[in-house]
């Protein structure tokens, strides 16, 4: 049995407890999702701190990146940005005033569709967000610290299983 296999935690403590206290039920999935849960929390404290210190909010790193992945010229419409950030066209609309007001994204006319516009990102929204992503890369490290290469491998492979099928729910 290896070290990590021996050592405790919270979660370890928890499950135990509801062991004990209902051995009628199978508690066995709070050992995967009370630890997903848990490092969620951690994660989203490190996106935080990564993204406050360029003055920027989860959110608005959530849009300025989706524009910076659809690379050169980096812009989307606003559907392909709803479907990137997967909130309401309401709440798309208020969050590019906000970045526009802050001169991070423009609207300019889609060129193919005249009723049509295309936000994309300024060069001020590009420099915020390549740094905050180098950031929150250096957090993201951090908190995998302490597993090898292989066990990160391992650990994405079996949430991408996880995942996927809410992934195929949004397409």
């Amino acid at each position: 049995m290896g070290t990590l296999e021996r050592m405790e935690d919270e979660v370890d403590r928890l499950i135990e407890a509801w062991r004990r206290e209902r051995p009628d039920l199978d508690v066995a999935p709070m050992e995967v999702l009370s630890r997903v849960s848990r490092l969620a929390r951690h994660l989203d404290r490190a996106r935080s701190q990564a993204f406050g210190t360029h003055g920027l909010e989860s959110w608005e790193f959530d849009v300025l990146a989706a524009l910076r992945r659809a690379g050169t010229p980096y812009q989307l419409s606003p559907g392909k940005l709803l479907k990137e950030t997967l909130v309401t066209s309401g709440t798309m609309t208020n969050r590019v005033d906000r970045l526009a007001a802050r001169g991070l994204v423009e609207r300019l006319p889609d060129p193919h569709d005249r009723r049509g516009v295309l936000v994309q990102l300024t060069p001020a929204g590009r420099d915020k967000v390549d740094a905050a992503m180098a950031d929150l890369l250096t957090h993201e490290r951090a908190l995998l610290g302490g597993l090898s290469d292989g066990d990160q491998q391992k650990i994405a492979r079996a949430l991408r299983e996880l995942v996927r099928p809410f992934d195929l729910e949004k397409h």
